[in-house]
């Protein structure tokens, strides 16, 4: 249908159900909106806050001209802004409605995140989330991030894993160098993971095979074992 944000035919939100939310921006694979945090000492923390069919999080923060913050997860960024009750950032976290600030709870925009959070923590039997992964750049040593949000992103990691030259420059989507720094120690236990941000690698979470991860044109062990079992 026009009036829907759609990935792979599956529909996420009507426009009936956007209608009041100010900010919004519609992409193939996810909405886009204006959300924020509020500290009482600081003030507003404001960001972009993309919704996922698979139920994924992300906010990119623009709290400073020059914040690099991007891509956190929502208790992340409720920890950024310095939110002195954070845990809490459902409802900490707010978009606006009609005008006014609305915590996330409220809003349908945690939809595909109750279900995703409900199906890995109940019954298992949820499709497994790929968390955030991190890989050790040839050259410096230095370890950066990858997301496993899109089979791209997938394909990204799985080539760079396999590559033992992979170095820091070769990373598509963030332009960085071996002079650029690490990310914080901190920032690193937060993995992009819906079901837990600080995420370990539990093996309800973490997902070791799927269509969105394996791929049927790679010539490695695991892609083709993958694709034999797939199509027995």
């Amino acid at each position: 249908m026009e009036n829907e944000v759609e990935r792979d035919d599956v529909s996420m939100f009507s426009d009936e159900e956007l209608s009041e939310i100010s900010g919004l921006r519609k992409e193939n694979d996810y909405i886009e909106v204006t959300c924020g945090c509020t500290s009482h000492r600081y003030g507003d923390a404001v960001g972009k806050l993309r919704v996922f069919p698979n139920g994924d999080l992300e906010i990119n923060c623009e709290c400073t001209p020059g914040c690099q913050e991007d891509k956190l997860t929502p208790a992340a960024f409720e920890k950024h802004s310095e939110r002195e009750t954070s845990r809490k950032w459902k409802n900490n976290i707010w978009i606006i409605a009609r005008g006014d600030k609305v915590p996330l709870s409220k809003t349908v925009l945690l939809k595909y995140y109750n279900q995703a959070l409900k199906n890995t923590t109940g019954s298992h039997k949820g499709r497994p989330c790929h968390r955030d992964e991190f890989i050790h750049c040839s050259m410096c040593n230095k370890v950066r991030r990858f997301h496993l949000r899109t089979k791209e992103e997938c394909r990204i990691h799985h080539d760079a894993l396999a590559d033992t030259d992979w170095k820091c420059t070769d990373l598509p989507y963030d332009k960085i160098t071996c002079d650029d720094d690490e990310e914080r120690a901190s920032r690193k236990v937060y993995r992009g993971c819906s079901r837990a941000p600080t995420c370990k690698g539990c093996t309800s979470c973490v997902c070791f095979g799927c269509n969105l991860c394996r791929f049927s044109d790679c010539s490695c062990q695991t892609c083709i074992d993958f694709t034999k079992n797939a199509e027995t």
